[in-house]
């Protein structure tokens, strides 16, 4: 937080041109109540799975959900565009000017086209037999063409550690120029369970899709520590949700950073998680990593809004001992070099087009001013 009696100085078009003390900011300014705070960078949404909001109940698990997902996301395309604007919309009310965002199809490109907000498309690859697994890459690397013509800003990334060979992960990984990745990470326990013993609940969502894993030997090995070093290139990689993620491979990671020259971050999706399992991750496990952690909203499949201040809410409620401005952190300069824009987005510094945005000190509205 800045020092009081300090002024925010921008152009009409909301550049930042300087800030300066009350005494030599002249005549014009503009006094609020509450925090000016730059706009939100949301590193992980969903927004083609837009029109399924409030069709998965709430604490089924994320087997059942998955499932649900899988089998029941094909709606009319109509109904699905209208479902995306209105999302979008709804990011824009809610402060958020950059969004890490996750394809499967091209269906939010027309959207994406309008301009609104600033996007990463994170094109997906998923494919567990490895006998798919150059089928299911050239699929993704027809979608990832339709969105680099239009955004320079997207990249081939894998789904799960559950639904990703290791023939697809090479792939992945030695894909040109795809230094930026993210991936869903240790969502629950038997994540962990089924790369350590073989067991878990995957089993049944491979039997409820009938996908013969007669192929896959257990590791040994936490999921984490099964699948990173597949990332050899220095890749960004931004690991989303780590509600299982213990300790030990908060290590594991930091030790591949310095290995592989690997970035990584810690995307946390609170809403998302409550929604699907009940559960938080264990924030205090991510102690001393407070330049690493950043925050997403999920879809509107697993969550009843898209809204980072709503985010932000919830971890506070639930860790009072964290710090606002912390989470203000996570929210924007943090979130803004995960996705590598910092030099547009994240904070107020000169040359800069963040957006402003007001928030009340209890953190429950938020509204843009610039």
């Amino acid at each position: 937080m800045i020092a009081a009696g300090q002024v925010l100085v921008t152009d009409a078009s909301g550049t930042v041109m300087e800030i300066v003390s009350v005494a030599d900011a002249g005549d014009g300014i503009e006094t609020f109540t509450g925090i000016l705070c730059p706009g939100f960078v949301n590193c992980h949404c969903h927004l083609e799975l837009s029109h399924m909001k409030g069709l998965v109940p709430k604490h089924t698990g994320l087997v059942d959900f998955v499932f649900k997902i899988v089998t029941e996301r094909h709606f009319d395309e109509e109904q699905i565009l209208a479902a995306i604007k209105k999302a979008e919309d709804e990011m824009l009310q809610n402060g958020i000017v950059a969004v890490g965002d996750i394809c499967n199809n091209i269906l939010t490109l027309p959207q994406k086209l309008e301009g609104k907000l600033w996007y990463h498309n994170f094109i997906e690859a998923s494919g567990f037999p490895p006998a798919i697994a150059a089928a299911r890459f050239q699929r993704s690397l027809d979608f990832y063409h339709a969105y680099h013509e239009q955004f320079p800003a997207s990249s081939i990334v894998p789904h799960a550690p559950y639904s990703v060979s290791a023939e697809l992960f090479r792939m992945i990984n030695e894909f040109p120029d795809n230094q930026l990745l993210t991936i869903h990470n240790q969502e629950i326990p038997d994540e962990n369970e089924l790369f350590k013993k073989g067991t878990g609940d995957f089993l049944r969502m491979y039997e409820k899709m009938n996908i013969d894993i007669s192929f896959f030997k257990p590791t040994g090995k936490s999921s984490l520590q099964s699948y990173l070093p597949y990332f050899t290139k220095g890749q960004s990689v931004i690991l989303v949700h780590n509600v299982a993620t213990p300790a030990e491979d908060i290590e594991f990671a930091k030790l591949q950073t310095s290995d592989f020259k690997l970035q990584t971050y810690f995307c946390l999706c609170p809403n998302a998680n409550l929604y699907i399992s009940n559960t938080l991750p264990d924030i205090n496990l991510f102690s001393g990593l407070d330049d690493h952690i950043v925050l997403g909203t999920d879809s509107l499949a697993s969550n009843d809004q898209l809204s980072i201040l709503e985010e932000m809410r919830t971890l506070k409620e639930n860790f009072p001992s964290l710090n606002p401005s912390m989470l203000l952190q996570w929210a924007t300069i943090n979130a803004a070099r995960a996705l590598g824009i910092e030099k547009n987005y994240g904070s107020f510094e000169k040359g800069k087009k963040p957006a402003v945005l007001l928030i009340d000190e209890a953190f429950t509205t938020v509204s843009r001013l610039v």
